[in-house]
């Protein structure tokens, strides 16, 4: 094992530091490539679960608007209402930030759409106690909707 081989398991943060100078210095023969390929590796995966984790939110609660808001009263749909917006708000917001941040995932964003909106649906089902068959097989907003902050679904009665 290697000194920085060895420095990954006990001090990350000197690890990564001495690799950076290692890369500004161009001393590629000495960087801990192994470590630092999981490393990559791991962040892309972490920006992938974020993606997908946010999306889950966003979509469910784009479904819960559109598929439950039109069946309450004018008074709970006006509070479920403020809260369901601002749900969609943050989910948009954070998700403007990931893909600012990482703008690679745009590229995988329509698919991670349609990977993720089954369980979108599911967990709108088990929120609204709606029955599956109320909604779409398929995800009927395209991402551009899906992060565009004025797009709301209009309520089904």
């Amino acid at each position: 094992m290697t000194n920085l081989a060895t420095l990954y398991q006990t001090d990350y943060a000197a690890w990564a530091q001495r690799n950076a100078e290692l890369l500004r210095e161009r001393r590629f023969d000495e960087l801990d490539l192994e470590h630092l390929l999981e490393e990559l590796s791991d962040m892309s995966k972490s920006d992938r679960r974020e993606l997908r984790s946010r999306l889950l939110v966003l979509l469910a609660h784009l479904l819960k608007w559109e598929y439950q808001s039109g069946q309450f009263s004018e008074r709970w749909r006006e509070f479920d209402g403020r809260s369901w917006r601002s749900t969609i708000l943050e989910q948009r917001k954070q998700l403007s930030d990931l893909l600012k941040q990482s703008p690679g995932l745009k590229g995988v964003l329509a698919d991670t759409i349609e990977a993720t909106y089954p369980d979108a649906v599911e967990l709108a089902c088990d929120e609204t106690g709606l029955p599956l068959e109320n909604f779409p097989e398929h995800c009927p907003y395209p991402y551009e909707q899906v992060l565009d902050k004025r797009f709301y679904p209009e309520p089904r009665a």
